[in-house]
């Protein structure tokens, strides 16, 4: 009789390149142990307020130049994590938001697996061809490329649907304290690995809680 998949909850911004860089290691691990895991795909709120947070926080450091300067240089030494000179600098998007909310009405119309699907979409729109992604006509353009019917995505955004499936991340982000993006939460909320955690790291920690007895008793 076949266990029930382990499930990780994974927290990320679109926009976060932490989050473009560890989408080899996600894809690893599901070449690795394949349905012993379940992902389970929520968003958080970093870059929702990109258009006034950048400038602010790195006012002293280049403002838009600066940040761009140390998302390339962050991801120069992954050589799966290609990244565009132009984002940030040149390609500026306004907020996270609105490729988050495309993402819920995809989930709620067609399937999680498509929204997962339609998310490395975006992000490689954005950090391989310098796109910006939080322009609602570039989604949808992405969208109708990727053969699905846009107006009946738009119909979960007119209904507040995916407002309220994106609310309820964010808010379930802040209840449990998430630091940023990336964000794993393992075995129910007990383990929490946050930001540029290495594969063998996450493997590590998974495979501990699949190899865990069942029976075995909390301490606390």
């Amino acid at each position: 009789m076949m266990s029930s998949p382990l499930v990780v909850d994974y927290y990320s911004d679109i926009l976060c390149v932490w989050a473009w860089i560890a989408q080899r290691r996600i894809d690893e691990l599901h070449e690795k142990l394949g349905n012993k895991i379940e992902l389970r795909y929520h968003y958080l709120d970093v870059f929702g307020d990109a258009i006034n947070k950048i400038p602010t926080q790195w006012r002293e450091r280049g403002g838009y130049d600066g940040f761009s300067a140390h998302v390339i240089e962050s991801a120069a030494v992954y050589e799966d994590a290609h990244i565009h000179s132009a984002i940030w600098s040149k390609t500026r998007p306004t907020s996270s938001a609105n490729p988050h909310l495309v993402l819920k009405a995809i989930e709620l119309t067609y399937s999680c697996q498509q929204s997962i699907n339609l998310a490395l979409q975006f992000r490689q729109a954005f950090f391989v061809e310098a796109k910006d992604i939080s322009n609602l006509a570039v989604l949808f353009s992405i969208i109708e490329q990727a053969g699905l019917d846009s107006s009946r995505v738009n119909k979960a955004l007119v209904d507040g649907r995916a407002m309220a499936g994106l609310m309820r991340n964010y808010q379930q982000a802040k209840a449990l304290s998430l630091k940023g993006s990336p964000s794993y939460i393992i075995d129910n909320g007990r383990q929490t690995l946050y930001g540029n955690v290495g594969y063998r790291v996450l493997l590590a920690n998974i495979e501990e809680q699949l190899n865990k007895p069942e029976s075995e008793a909390s301490w606390c």
